[in-house]
């Protein structure tokens, strides 16, 4: 007889069949950082909350497992090294402000850069050019000659200078650098490869080489379901720029993002026992294995936080305490410069007791099952807008319903972007799609301060 070696043994009973670490308690993997004995603290701590106490084991039932990550507020000045690709769209729209504000921001990226700092420009319309390859940041003056020489062309090849740039980031060979493309453009691609799913493939191949892409999409002509695609399959950064002159500020986040990075290449596994299923992973896109599924994470700064919310299901069980999943987390650690390691267990209580389930939902998993909720509705919304098969008075409605659900779970800044969208369509402006799209973007990812 086959012995189930994921179920809890009673205080004082043999542990021969204890597979794991008692709930709520992470271990730090052999190679990793230890947090105990006065030993220096990783730059992550990851904790796993069951949706509920308990779990019915009379019959097949479904519940949540919220698995949350901290990183630690490390003193600033402690920060990897940056190896940086600026993907600049020249195309003809691009002409007059919106260029001279773009070379100016990039002025102010260079500016703010160390001879540590690795960078390449890559300018690109219907042809690609790599400005600058990738080199150190020595001679800035120098940096900002070749930026001030950029000058409109014609169509978008907005794949092929994505690639350009990756490669460029990728052909660098150091260990403990930042590997990211920041790829600006304002219009719909109009050269070369311009289907969706051939250029959002492509980045997610550039991520699994270790290099992350964030975009920044310009004024009203641009494909906002594209950008937040590439950026959703790579893990980067999605930014709506409403005008020229804000085109500086965008650079300037987004950089001071990356400088504040401790931890890279998040990857989050849970290892399921053999009568547990995940039926999804929320705003994310898992890889399914014997018995496990896997998701990308996106890079974490200093003192932020990124959650994962997964919907499993279980068969039914014998009443006991059982182990019905292990998370895993592998990251590279800028702190310690190694790719560390922190698993945690996943523990329900089986019982018959219907009424004692229902009784102990976990508030904080019920909270994050309603903000996935709430993306989702704006998902179908902005959908509809789209479609025109919701009219803007509908369309207001329901934003008006999922900005208060938003404030309720403490979304003050997505409830705001709502908002801001509720406005244009009751002004007729452009641009709600795109703020939506970027408040979808950030509810999926599941990071917070």
């Amino acid at each position: 007889m086959s012995i189930d070696k994921t179920q809890m043994t009673p205080p004082g009973g043999d542990d021969r069949t204890q597979a794991f670490t008692p709930q709520g308690q992470a271990t730090q993997m052999p190679g990793g950082m230890p947090t105990q004995m006065g030993l220096p603290a990783q730059a992550l701590t990851m904790e796993c909350v069951a949706g509920n106490k308990y779990a019915l084991s009379t019959e097949t039932t479904r519940d949540h497992v919220l698995v949350s990550l901290r990183s630690m507020d490390i003193a600033a000045g402690r920060r990897a090294p940056l190896n940086l690709a600026l993907v600049v769209d020249r195309s003809g729209s691009m002409e007059g402000e919106p260029l001279e504000y773009v070379k100016r921001a990039c002025g102010y990226v260079v500016d703010l850069l160390e001879p540590t700092d690795i960078l390449t420009i890559v300018v690109f319309e219907e042809q690609v050019q790599v400005l600058m390859p990738a080199r150190r940041v020595i001679n800035k003056q120098l940096v900002k000659e070749h930026i001030n020489r950029i000058e409109v062309g014609n169509t978008t090849n907005l794949y092929d200078g994505i690639v350009a740039g990756c490669s460029q980031v990728a052909a660098v060979r150091a260990e403990g650098y930042v590997n990211r493309v920041l790829a600006f453009s304002d219009g719909e691609p109009t050269a070369g490869i311009k289907d969706f799913s051939s250029i959002v493939g492509m980045v997610g191949e550039q991520k699994s080489r270790g290099v992350t892409v964030t975009v920044l999409g310009f004024g009203p002509e641009y494909n906002e379901e594209l950008l937040a695609g590439i950026a959703r399959r790579s893990g980067g950064n999605y930014y709506y720029i409403t005008r020229p002159e804000l085109i500086p500020e965008v650079f300037r986040k987004e950089l001071e993002v990356l400088m504040s990075t401790v931890a890279r290449n998040l990857r989050l596994k849970l290892n399921l026992s053999r009568w547990v299923q995940v039926r999804q992973a929320y705003g994310k896109l898992p890889t399914y294995g014997m018995r496990t599924a896997e998701v990308t994470l996106t890079d974490l700064e200093r003192g932020s936080a990124q959650s994962a919310l997964w919907e499993v299901q279980f068969d039914p069980r014998p009443a006991g305490v059982y182990r019905v999943a292990g998370a895993e987390l592998t990251y590279d650690d800028s702190v310690s410069g190694r790719t560390e390691k922190i698993v945690h267990d996943v523990v329900f209580e089986f019982t018959p007791d219907r009424q004692l389930v229902e009784q102990n939902a976990n508030p904080a998993v019920q909270r994050e099952i309603e903000v996935a909720e709430a993306s989702r509705n704006l998902e179908r919304t902005v959908m509809g807008m789209r479609t025109q098969q919701i009219a803007p008075g509908a369309a207001v409605q329901e934003l008006e319903r999922t900005r208060m659900i938003l404030l309720q779970q403490g979304k003050a800044d997505q409830a705001q972007d709502v908002q801001q969208a509720i406005d244009n369509i009751k002004s007729g402006g452009a641009g709600a799609e795109k703020t939506l799209m970027g408040t979808i973007y950030d509810l999926d990812r599941g990071k917070s301060k």
